[in-house]
């Protein structure tokens, strides 16, 4: 029976596998035979038997670990019983010289090996479409907003950049931590290697190159948790950047503005009683789920704080904070990448809000060509503040409104003045920056 939405609501068919109980007994598996070659390659046990390990691998079976479980109630032990087991006779060398915690995390760290690449390729289908989006708005003039106040004019095609620029440097981030958190260890009880005895180090070693990964430089009993934080700050960071895009989606869609709107299915319903809505429901998940992704930062920094060498209090948390904050950011990342593939841009309300204010918004133009010609920046300020208000109140353009004073028509004329509230006219390097942007950006998404 299915309790957790991500069992049948959220999360992506791949992400779901590599979190599962069957990847994970998989993982642990794969990591005791790269343990078993490591020690046969330095001879610390006997390379037939390292061979018949590894041949005997496939038929351990996640039903028996479990069924061992509930007897002896160690979950690590009961992988160990299950895979000797089958092992025959070289079983008596499975796990040799190891902690729970050498395979254990070593087997998260080939989790999280897969997760990464699975969430570095959705950051990577996002990006190509927020520069497809920012490429072809590059032009767009909308009405560039500060606290939730229309300000001056800004471009559609930089805003699909600005977010861009965070997705770019979330691979970036990914990719820069892939050698801090993809490790493994091997260091057994209380991290001396005192079982291998002066093997210790090219054990783990070999035994890493095995499987792909790296080593921790040092350790005690459990890989340090401030690596695992990371991980879980990269997804809330994620999250967070999707959050923040979906918000600006919700904000444009708000019926006053409509200057966007997540594509509606022909047969989609927006509300069981109202039949008229068409409600950014794509955007509000994500919001939604942004904020268990971030739940999972507090706990993962936590499991970092524990008794002496180990305890084991980070154990049962992180059971539940990697396949879920993973798969929901997971997630996220697709449900996003369609949102914005498919955002209708309605170019009619984006024209129709930028003149809202019949040039009143660009008043700070204006502004800067008297300063320029010659009045005092402090002087133009006032002046074009206080005729703003004036303008606000009387409903009139502000440039009629300028044009009837004399301090201002010595300087530009009324022809001018029109000219400078032209939204077109003041949108500075809003076109460069985007394409500079798009040309850095381009890399990462190959």
């Amino acid at each position: 029976m299915a309790i957790h939405p991500i069992d049948f609501r959220y999360g992506t068919t791949e992400m779901r596998r590599i979190w599962s109980e069957e990847a994970r007994f998989n993982a642990i598996i794969r990591a005791e035979v790269a343990l078993a070659a490591a020690e046969a390659e330095i001879g610390l046990i006997p390379m037939e038997s390292a061979e018949a390990i590894a041949a005997a691998a496939p038929k351990a079976s996640l039903r028996r670990a479990n069924e061992i479980e509930a007897e002896i109630h160690h979950d690590m032990m009961a992988v160990v019983k299950a895979l000797a087991e089958v092992s025959g006779p070289a079983g008596r060398w499975v796990h040799y010289g190891a902690t729970s915690n050498d395979i254990l995390d070593t087997a998260t760290a080939l989790q999280i090996k897969d997760a990464l690449d699975c969430i570095e390729e959705k950051l990577k289908i996002l990006l190509r479409v927020l520069i497809e989006r920012s490429t072809a708005t590059k032009m767009l003039v909308c009405a560039g907003r500060t606290h939730g106040q229309i300000g001056v004019p800004t471009t559609y095609g930089l805003r699909f950049a600005i977010w861009a620029s965070e997705i770019g440097r979330h691979i970036v981030r990914l990719r820069e931590m892939r050698p801090r958190v993809v490790v493994g260890q091997m260091t057994g009880a209380v991290g001396t290697q005192a079982a291998f005895g002066e093997d210790g180090m090219e054990v783990q070693a070999a035994m890493m190159r095995h499987l792909g990964i790296g080593s921790v430089d040092v350790s005690n009993q459990v890989v340090s948790r401030d690596r695992y934080a990371e991980y879980f700050f990269l997804l809330a960071n994620i999250a967070t950047t999707l959050d923040k895009i979906g918000i600006e989606i919700r904000s444009l869609q708000r019926t006053e503005i409509a200057e966007v709107e997540e594509a509606f299915a022909k047969k989609q319903v927006g509300s069981s009683t109202m039949p008229h809505k068409r409600n950014p429901i794509k955007s509000e998940q994500v919001g939604g789920l942004a904020r268990v992704i971030r739940s999972a930062v507090e706990p993962a920094l936590l499991n970092n704080t524990l008794w002496d060498e180990r305890d084991l209090t980070n154990s049962s948390c992180e059971r539940v904070i990697f396949p879920e904050a993973t798969i929901l950011c997971d997630h996220c990342l697709k449900v996003m990448a369609q949102t914005l593939e498919g955002l209708i841009i309605k170019e009619e309300n984006v024209a129709k809000n930028l003149d809202l204010l019949h040039g009143i918004n660009l008043a700070e133009s204006v502004m800067i060509e008297l300063t320029r010609r010659g009045m005092d920046r402090q002087t133009a300020h006032e002046i074009i503040r206080s005729n703003s208000m004036k303008a606000l109140e009387e409903k009139r353009p502000l440039a009629e409104i300028l044009s009837e004073i004399p301090d201002v028509t010595k300087l530009i004329s009324s022809a001018e003045i029109e000219d400078a509230l032209l939204p077109k006219r003041y949108i500075g390097t809003s076109v460069q920056q985007v394409e500079r942007m798009i040309k850095k950006l381009a890399p990462l998404t190959s």
